[in-house]
């Protein structure tokens, strides 16, 4: 396992406070009246709105109707194991290429977080010792070329561009031919951040993947798709239509820190059968977290560490 899988709970926590805030405050105030049918009802409409999803808002509340039956007390406990059970169900290690460069495709609509989260992830990748290209295949804006080569820049990612509305198979032909070139061990390859129902562009991203199986074998080894936290359930049609055209190894989800309804993580997994592999907990080139179930529930539901 990479060394830099190791996620601050402190910034995981911090995050998801707006979700614990309305959760385990509600959650604590139905306990402190007593679970009746009535509270049972109150209870699935506060999973339900942390964005956790029917179903699972409903196997959470059963479990706590099936603990009030049997006179036991343990409520956290039996919605955390609940929690823990549904999550742990994906593996959310990265993928690593067996030799030469591992080759990540990272997809996403504008406004996202796509562009900033491979700022992220190159950060992390550096500080684990490995050299990091950017491929900056988003030729469809001159303004995220330049963006990415300002992230670049600041985090010592070697790029490989084009210019504005080249072909953008070609970008990623070129970065993944440099890469191989120089050593490198980790590519990123940008890509536009293309609305989910405009096909045509959807198919570009079957150009970029046969585009980097012609150079390296095998790749791109992972795509990561990135989600905005806030848009809750519509992040998950935006990925099955995604999945489509570019099979999915994982998500990221972004602004984690910006909605009370940070429990999407779970539907994510369950209904695409998808691991979220990181998630954003803040601004900074540093506030990309790999995400661990243990201390995502731990976050969701403890007040304190």
């Amino acid at each position: 396992m990479l060394k830099f899988l190791k996620s601050s709970y402190k910034k995981v926590a911090t995050a998801l406070s707006k979700t614990r805030l309305a959760l385990s405050d509600g959650i604590a105030r139905l306990l402190a009246r007593g679970i009746d049918e009535e509270a049972l009802e109150e209870l699935e409409e506060l999973f339900y709105n942390a964005d956790l999803g029917v179903e699972t808002a409903a196997e959470l509340t059963d479990a706590v109707r099936h603990l009030m039956r049997r006179k036991e007390a343990d409520v956290i406990g039996a919605i955390e194991q609940k929690l823990l059970e549904l999550l742990k169900k994906q593996d959310n290690r990265l993928i690593q290429a067996e030799k030469g460069p591992t080759v990540t495709l990272i997809i996403g609509v504008n406004g996202n977080g796509k562009t900033t989260s491979i700022a992220k992830l190159a950060e992390l990748f550096r500080k684990n010792g490995e050299t990091v290209l950017l491929g900056a295949a988003d030729t469809f804006r001159a303004a995220a070329i330049d963006q990415l080569e300002l992230w670049a820049s600041r985090t010592g990612a070697q790029i490989v561009k084009g210019h504005p509305g080249a072909d953008p198979a070609a970008v990623a032909f070129d970065a993944l031919s440099a890469a191989v070139a120089r050593n490198v061990t980790r590519v990123l390859i940008d890509t536009a951040g293309r609305l989910h129902t405009k096909t045509s562009l959807m198919e570009e991203l079957f150009k970029i993947r046969k585009a980097c199986e012609k150079v390296i074998p095998g790749s791109p080894h992972e795509t990561l798709l990135v989600l905005d936290a806030t848009t809750g359930q519509n992040a998950i049609e935006q990925a099955k239509t995604f999945h489509k055209f570019a099979p999915i190894t994982g998500v990221i989800l972004t602004k984690l820190d910006g909605t009370a309804r940070g429990g999407i993580v779970i539907p994510i997994q369950k209904k695409l059968g998808v691991p979220v592999k990181f998630i954003g907990t803040g601004e900074g080139v540093d506030d990309l977290q790999p995400f661990h179930p243990e201390e995502f529930v731990k976050a969701l539901l403890h007040s304190r560490e």
